[in-house]
């Protein structure tokens, strides 16, 4: 069994007016994150948080701890939300057993010592995509399926984004220290999240792109918003969004993604919106 953890280091908004295209993509972009018997882990320096894919096919994978958090277990300071984007699939923590049908989540708190995926059908394995973030208090293990969640019907098709936000791990739904996800699905005929475009200054997010046809793509739009950047990005990829980023996209045909947060506080409409007129 392999745990694979990188680093990414925290980019200021200043330096990244002068990256070209593959620089934005090195630092930004994670992929490479659904390989077969692996746990693919990037630490980044927002909030340190982790973003991270598994995929147990032929072994169970056992979350173990990484150098990175100079820990014994890999929660022992940490806790951990769970979402499932393929076939049927479990997790154990500390001996039991909890299944995660497609889009639907678990949350793990602080202080867990062993923590172990598998799948249920290894023709159809699980795709578990792990977000992770320091904690400072211990919260009960919950699962969270899609009829859990708090249900946002956003956008329409006049507009190109016509969606349903699924707040799984938030607020009012589920105890967390900081950590907070959920799954934005965007209807048939749409294709724009997140608009209008808004930065989160007080905390950072990750976006996970999913459910994305074969040789489609998301053109992820970050950066300042009179000063705007993006990056092409293809199914079962991410992208880390520093605090002082828009965070946006427009698809080549609908798709869905999962959303993540940390930072200073659970408020899920602490944002700073910024109207398309205004962008640049």
């Amino acid at each position: 069994m392999t745990v694979n953890c990188t680093t990414r280091y925290a980019i200021g908004r200043n330096e990244v007016k002068t990256f070209v295209t593959e620089q934005l993509r090195d630092e930004f972009l994670c992929q490479d994150f659904m390989t077969q018997d692996q746990i693919t882990l990037i630490y980044t320096h927002y909030d340190r948080y982790i973003v991270g894919g598994v995929v147990p096919v032929d072994e169970a994978l056992s979350l173990t701890a990484i150098d990175e958090t100079k820990s014994e277990h890999f929660l022992d300071r940490r806790e951990l939300g769970v979402v499932n984007v393929g076939g049927l699939g479990t997790v154990t923590i500390d001996g039991t057993e909890y299944q995660l049908a497609a889009k639907e989540a678990l949350y793990v708190g602080q202080g867990n010592k062993e923590v172990v995926f598998s799948s249920v059908d290894k023709a159809n394995p699980a795709h578990f995509y792990i977000n992770s973030s320091p904690a400072h208090k211990a919260f009960p293990i919950k699962k969270v399926g899609l009829q859990d969640a708090n249900i946002l019907e956003l956008g329409s098709l006049e507009t190109s984004n016509q969606r349903r936000i699924h707040q799984l791990i938030v607020n009012g739904v589920v105890d967390t220290c900081q950590l907070q996800m959920g799954i934005t699905c965007l209807q048939p005929g749409s294709v724009w999240n997140t608009m209008p475009a808004h930065q989160h200054d007080r905390r950072m997010e990750a976006y996970f792109y999913f459910d994305l046809p074969e040789n489609q793509a998301v053109c992820h739009f970050m950066g300042e918003p009179q000063e705007t950047r993006h990056i092409w990005v293809a199914n079962e990829q991410a992208v880390v969004s520093p605090p002082w980023s828009i965070h946006s996209g427009c698809g080549t045909s609908n798709y869905s993604f999962v959303w993540g947060m940390a930072g200073e506080n659970l408020a899920y409409d602490d944002m700073d919106v910024h109207q398309a007129s205004d962008l640049r």
